[in-house]
């Protein structure tokens, strides 16, 4: 090992400042003269310069809504409540199991299932899966119904 290759890890003291002239941050300690940059407490915390703050500017509400689209739980037991043979998002809507045909559902297991069904729906816990499967039914993986584009008539 040779001087040179010596790793040392620097250990760097803050700077005292405004002790002195010789100490090369006296006086002033770098702030300037005068003005609200040279005082004990700069600036105000959130403060704008005269314009209303941010903080200010913003409602006082707790929280906040989100934008996420809540997928909506359809239990194997709810499942007979549906008469038809296939079980899409307009069935389960029919039924009033979720709120509406065009938002995203998962099937879930919990309770009994009577009855061959085949389900098509966007998600679905293994045991829902398995559980319909067993009774001679299938579940098929669809992508999220679209809602149907709004027609603008042009007069």
């Amino acid at each position: 090992m040779k001087y040179n290759e010596l790793k040392t890890r620097r250990a760097k003291d803050n700077k005292r400042v405004g002790r002195g002239i010789s100490a090369g941050r006296g006086k002033t300690a770098g702030r300037g003269t005068k003005g609200q940059g040279s005082r004990k407490s700069s600036l105000k915390q959130g403060f704008a310069g005269g314009q209303t703050p941010l903080y200010m500017q913003l409602p006082k509400l707790r929280g906040f809504k989100s934008k996420k689209a809540v997928i909506e739980a359809v239990y194997t037991g709810q499942l007979d409540a549906v008469k038809k043979a296939v079980i899409d998002n307009f069935a389960l809507a029919d039924a009033g199991l979720i709120s509406s045909p065009y938002v995203k559902a998962k099937l879930i297991s919990k309770g009994e299932l009577k009855g061959k069904k085949t389900v098509k729906i966007q998600a679905a816990s293994a045991g829902a899966i398995e559980l319909v499967e067993k009774l001679g039914g299938a579940v098929e993986l669809v992508e999220q119904v679209a809602r149907p584009a709004q027609k603008i008539d042009k007069k």
